[in-house]
This record gives C-alpha cells, structure tokens and sequence, in this order.
C-alpha cells in the first residue's frame, strides 16, 4: 500500500522534509542543472524538485501512481500532473531527455515493469536519476517519514534493476545524512559535510544516474567478444554532470561531492 500524496506533502512542508528536499536538490542542481530546454518526467512524487525546473525546461510533467493520488501541480497554473500505472506509462516512445524518479521505485509493485516504462519513455542517451532510501541508513526504519515505507535498496540492488531495464548505471552517491529526528534537521546542512567522512554508509538516500544508450543490431550466429576492462578503469569517481550522451569524460573538483563511479 502506497503512502497517501496527502502524507508526501505534508512531511515536504515540515523541517524534515525541507532537509531532505534541499540535499536531494543540491545533488541534482550538480548533475543536472537547471533543465533548460530538457523534456522532464518525474515519478513517484518528485514536485518539490520539478517545480525550480519548471520554468528553465521545455517540458515539465509529474506522473503519480494511482495508489498513491496525485496532487493539482503547479498551483495557479496549468496542470502538468497526472495519474499513471507503473507498468503502463501515459507516454509514447523516446519523449523525455530525463527521468527523475523519488518515492517510486520503494512501493511499486512491478519495480521491473516500472523501470521497463523508464526506459520505452527515455530519448536515446536520456539519463534517469533514482532517489531511493538507502537499506543501510537509519532512514529506511524511519517510519514517520515516507522513506521508511516500501523496500529500501543497495546500490547494487539498484544497479541489477537498472540493467535489467537495459539501462546502464554511470554514477552514483549519497544524500542526507541528518538523523530522522526533527531536532537534527537544523544541523543538516552540516552534518551532510561530515557524513561523507565519519559514517558513509549510514546516508539516508542513494542517488544512482544511468543512461539509455543504444547499439547496433549484432548479426545473428555470431559470437560475443569477451568484455575486458583496463587497470585503472573501475577507480571511484564522483557523480558527473550529465552530458548529451554517454561519453567517457574527465571529472573535476566542482563536479557532484562525495560521490563514486558506478562498477
């Protein structure tokens, strides 16, 4: 049972849930930026980090399972939210450059079918950002807060739905590290410092980017060539700032903090 959009909005607009919504922004400010010109699709209930993109991006529109209820979004303005089913998206093929999904994937009931829907929708080198609750963290035992709800993840429970979709995983890292307590979310902006360094594990949410890349047809009767990586090629790197396609670039210090490459 999916947690009422009622409850969603109403955790964002207290001080727990203004912390959550501001380390998640900085994550996605970083990787994805403002969205200008990008069509943009959010699932599960992502309007907290729509809505500083809605006027920069192209497209805006903010699809909630039934389950759950949709919300009027934006206020005062035409209505770019709507009611989808997690394996039957209301989209035709290849309309979104990014994907961003957040309280989606932990409740799904067909989080395969839901991620096959990801990827029908996603334009070639489209890049999808998943925010889910991090198994390890105290946030996924939380249950006064929507990420205690639904089935939390790994990072390499991520990355198998991920390629399962035929998606490929290029980076991933790590968000609020503030403890669930309401005390604790006037020092998130400094514990999301020191989390990095003193209990990185324990991070509340996990924040994995992947990219629709498309190949060529191999001929059928042929045999696949053995995949063989180069020493040094797996070495950790940040979450990179998205490009147009998924090209192999060189990462600087300004790019997403405390983040690694995916392996």
């Amino acid at each position: 049972m999916r947690l009422d959009v009622l409850k969603l909005r109403e955790f964002y607009a207290g001080p727990l849930g203004a912390a959550a919504r501001a380390m998640v922004s900085g994550k996605l400010d970083q990787a994805w930026g403002d969205g200008d010109g990008m069509d943009i699709l959010g699932l599960g209930y992502s309007t907290p980090w729509l809505e500083p993109r809605r006027l920069t991006a192209r497209r805006t529109i903010a699809a909630m399972p039934a389950a759950q209820g949709v919300e009027v979004w934006p206020g005062g303005a035409k209505v770019l939210s709507c009611l989808s089913h997690d394996s039957a998206l209301p989209f035709r093929n290849a309309l979104f450059d990014r994907v961003l999904l957040v309280h989606a994937l932990e409740e799904s009931d067909d989080p395969e079918g839901l991620m096959a829907e990801v990827c029908r929708v996603l334009a070639p080198s489209g890049r999808v950002i998943i925010v889910a609750a991090n198994r390890r963290g105290p946030w996924s035992n939380a249950e006064a807060t929507p990420f205690g709800h639904g089935r939390p993840y790994t990072i390499p429970q991520l990355e198998r739905l991920i390629r399962g979709a035929d998606l490929e995983p290029t980076a991933w890292s790590r968000a609020l590290y503030a403890p669930p307590w309401r005390w604790a979310a006037r020092w998130a902006d400094g514990l999301e410092q020191a989390g990095p360094w003193f209990w990185p594990m324990w991070s509340g949410l996990i924040l994995i980017e992947a990219v629709k890349q498309t190949f060529a047809v191999r001929p059928k009767g042929l045999a696949a060539p053995a995949r063989v990586f180069a020493p040094g090629a797996l070495s950790p790197q940040p979450l990179a700032k998205s490009l147009p396609g998924p090209a192999k670039v060189k990462i600087g210090a300004s790019e997403l903090a405390n983040g690694n490459r995916t392996r």
